[in-house]
């Protein structure tokens, strides 16, 4: 199979068996790779009793036909299982270099079932794997993990693992990569998977696999173009990382602000910008695995005891997570804070969603002074944002409590406190506004995940200045339109479905890359002579397989919901300052382009038109 390893490592943690299987070449083709392989696995080997923390929960590491390739920004990587934080399908999706190890030892993915009774961790190395003691490790930040197992196995790996959050199971946690420059499988909680099975890291030795190219000559012009194109136009991304748009976000009123309940900051946003990252603590540049762009951002500062680190420095969903929604306006409390988040292995995102929603529910008097033993939870307040997120990662105080999300959280201050819960499905919000955006409230309803802007492909982008004719969209579309805004969600999910099984960086559109571009390079990868229209399908079918695990889950139209903040409550200033989106009048559109029905459970005829009444085959 041109493109493909062809193979699956299969590790039982319970019985300590690593099995080599082949994966079907027509799993291949309907599910792509990447979160269509996840996809593929979990919903057919797992059920709706299969509880996220149970060791017959999967956790799937998968790798798609873009690596290896050389095509640009091509360095990431999926891992899928149900989620500790929501109860249903999780997925994050990770940068870096580990993926590209993954394949050049010849495994398109790694499938993880079972609970080892003392913590291991996998070794592969020249296309082998095999189990070996973490006992040395456990108890180990992510930083430390990686320097004793590169002191152990050399420099030339890749190391994937969990710090104190995972091995406490504590539902925000995440999985992080690359050491100190801490590229990160964040969303969902999955380090908490990795933390129940006794599973603190998988390491790949650099491996010398390449897969075979149908077209190799043709591939390699379109990389040289493609390269070339992204090199003369990184600008703002080269120089300042994804915070570059900062300022812009905060004037058309998509930067959250103290717990998203104000429109503007009076210009404090000027602050924590990427210029200031760049200018005050900016050491080197990060290049995920193929990218010329380096939007990673390397950095140095000094922590809250005045020591000098060195690591990866925060995105902008970290900024304003960590940053604005909590009302810090302090850039080296920000770095301080994403670092801890690194080294002990949570979610920024989620980590800052849970301390804004702390924040408001003390201001509002919910919160017991026992609990907070004497922390100020003022907004704005760094030493606090340092504090909760230490005793997150370690379970102790009001912690133990944050660290189970923000909408179980909510069930220990009152009913009131359910106003303050920032979520959808049960995931805390990344930081782009819905009430901006129509396309971003309904693509934050209906993910498969809970909120997220990456499941529509940034949506938003299409109501600013980009097209797709490859799904209708011709021209920018209004952002406060209503009528047609469903099929454009529907379609801009399947497409970002596509990037996220063929692991490509979602960025790529920005830089000219379209649909058209995609299927090209994955034809003349393949061999496959693949049609637009089977193309697309695949990106339909591998969201529908995700929303029938969630139905299994029991995810229906009660599900595809926003807090009532964001559905009842203007901002009154800023923009889109008396905007709010209506989700009742854009739900049935969706359903209606989807082929679900009224409960937004896929029709039967939806399911045999792609393939999929018998399940997930």
């Amino acid at each position: 199979m041109h493109g493909y390893t062809g193979t699956c490592l299969r590790v039982r943690l319970g019985d300590s068996a690593v099995i080599e299987e082949k994966i079907p070449e027509e799993a291949l083709r309907k599910f792509i790779g990447g979160v269509g392989l996840g996809a593929y696995y979990l919903y057919n080997e797992t059920d709706g009793t299969t509880e996220p923390l149970d060791p017959d929960n999967r956790l799937v590491f998968s790798t798609g036909p873009f690596a290896l390739s050389g095509i640009p920004s091509t360095g990431r990587h999926s891992v899928a299982a149900r989620s500790p934080l929501t109860g249903i399908w999780g997925e994050a999706d990770c940068g870096g270099y580990w993926g590209l190890a993954l394949k050049s030892n010849g495994f398109d993915a790694v499938v993880v079932q079972g609970k080892s009774a003392k913590p291991v961790y996998v070794y592969i190395e020249g296309g082998k794997a095999s189990l070996l003691s973490a006992y040395n490790l456990w108890g180990k930040d992510t930083f430390e993990t990686d320097a004793a197992l590169k002191q152990k196995h050399g420099e030339d790996i890749v190391v994937q693992c969990i710090g104190q959050a995972g091995e406490n199971q504590v539902p925000l946690s995440a999985i992080v990569c690359d050491g100190r420059d801490a590229r990160t499988a964040a969303r969902c909680g999955l380090g908490a998977v990795m933390g129940s099975k006794h599973l603190k890291a998988i390491v790949v030795k650099r491996g010398s696999w390449k897969p075979s190219i149908a077209h190799e000559e043709k591939l390699r012009v379109e990389i040289r173009e493609t390269a070339a194109f992204q090199v003369k136009n990184r600008n703002g991304m080269y120089e300042h990382g994804t915070a570059e748009g900062l300022i812009g976000n905060e004037v058309s009123g998509d930067l959250p602000i103290k717990n998203w309940s104000m429109g503007s900051w009076d210009g404090k946003s000027v602050k924590i910008t990427g210029e200031v990252l760049t200018e005050k603590y900016l050491t080197d540049r990060f290049h995920c695995g193929n990218c010329v762009v380096g939007c990673g951002r390397t950095i140095k500062f000094t922590d809250k005891d005045g020591n000098e680190i060195h690591g990866g420095g925060p995105e902008y969903e970290t900024i304003g997570c960590l940053g604005s929604n909590l009302l810090v306006e302090d850039m080296e409390t920000i770095c301080r804070a994403n670092d801890m988040c690194n080294r002990w292995g949570l979610d920024t995102i989620s980590t800052g969603g849970v301390i804004g929603f702390a924040m408001e529910c003390q201001e509002k008097g919910l919160i017991d002074s026992s609990l907070t033993e004497g922390l100020s939870l003022e907004w704005g307040n760094g030493d606090a944002v340092l504090s909760l997120i230490e005793a997150i990662a370690f379970r102790k105080g009001l912690g133990r409590i944050l660290g189970r999300g923000v909408k179980k959280a909510a069930e220990n201050f009152g009913p009131l406190a359910k106003e303050f819960a920032i979520e959808s499905k049960g995931l805390e919000f990344p930081a782009h506004e819905p009430r901006v955006f129509n396309s971003t409230a309904l693509s934050y309803a209906t993910s498969n995940r809970g909120a997220c802007h990456l499941a529509g492909g940034n949506t938003r982008f299409y109501e600013k200045w980009l097209t797709m004719p490859e799904v209708g969209i011709m021209e920018p579309q209004n952002p406060f339109a209503i009528e047609g805004k469903g099929e454009m969600v529907a379609n801009l999910q399947n497409v970002a479905g596509l990037y996220d099984c063929l692991k490509i960086c979602k960025f790529m559109a920005v830089f000219g890359v379209t649909v058209t571009k995609l299927l090209e390079w994955l034809n003349l990868i393949t061999g496959w002579n693949m049609s637009m229209e089977e193309f697309l399908r695949a990106g339909e079918r591998v969201y529908n397989v995700r929303r029938m695990f969630n139905v299994r889950c029991g995810v229906s139209r009660k599900d595809d919901s926003l807090p009532p903040r964001i559905l009842c409550s203007t901002r009154k200033k800023g923009g889109a300052a008396n905007h709010l989106p209506p989700l009742n009048l854009m739900l049935p559109q969706y359903y209606e382009a989807r082929g679900w029905d009224e409960f937004g459970i896929p029709t039967e005829q939806t399911l045999e038109r792609l393939g999929l009444s018998t399940g997930g085959q």
